[in-house]
């Protein structure tokens, strides 16, 4: 003969249901990797440009608070001379986000951004831009031919 389940009470349902969406809540909370491409064929972006240059970019529709961006920068050296230069964050192709420093010291700098996505939750789509030009150093020589490069790569792109 079949054994028949009780049906549990309410409370005990409703327990049940309190669990499950605090479950849910917390697996929400955790974090997304966001691909940002290069804009050429290397893996370490680099360009001589005195103008600004987009290393990176992707596109994304934000359903969560805030990205946090790890951004890896360092200038080369060309005949002894270093290579320092700026970089910044563009949202949307216009929209200026945040910039720093690139020293010429021929060592890493590795900045970490936190960008608020709240005022573009809305949206279908942002763009995300990582830009940087040459400000000092070689002005011949050098890979292109223009002198010093400056080195970019994205350590972490992250929803939070």
């Amino acid at each position: 003969m079949p054994k028949v389940q009780k049906q549990a009470d309410f409370l005990q349902r409703m327990a049940d249901l309190e669990e499950a969406v605090a479950t849910l809540q917390r697996a929400t909370r955790g974090r997304d990797e966001v691909p940002l491409w290069t804009t050429n064929f290397r893996n370490l972006a680099y360009d001589d440009a005195t103008s600004w240059t987009t290393h990176w970019e992707t596109t994304l529709t934000p359903r969560m608070g805030t990205m946090l961006l790890g951004l890896m920068f360092i200038g080369d050296q060309v005949g002894g001379v270093n290579t320092g230069g700026e970089w910044q964050i563009l949202l949307n192709s216009s929209t200026f986000l945040s910039s720093g420093s690139i020293p010429a010291t021929y060592s890493y700098q590795m900045p970490t951004v936190p960008i608020d996505l709240t005022p573009y939750r809305g949206a279908d789509q942002l763009q995300v831009r990582v830009q940087a030009r040459r400000t000092a150093g070689a002005t011949t020589g050098g890979l292109y031919g223009g002198g010093g490069c400056i080195g970019s790569s994205v350590r972490f792109a992250r929803l939070l």
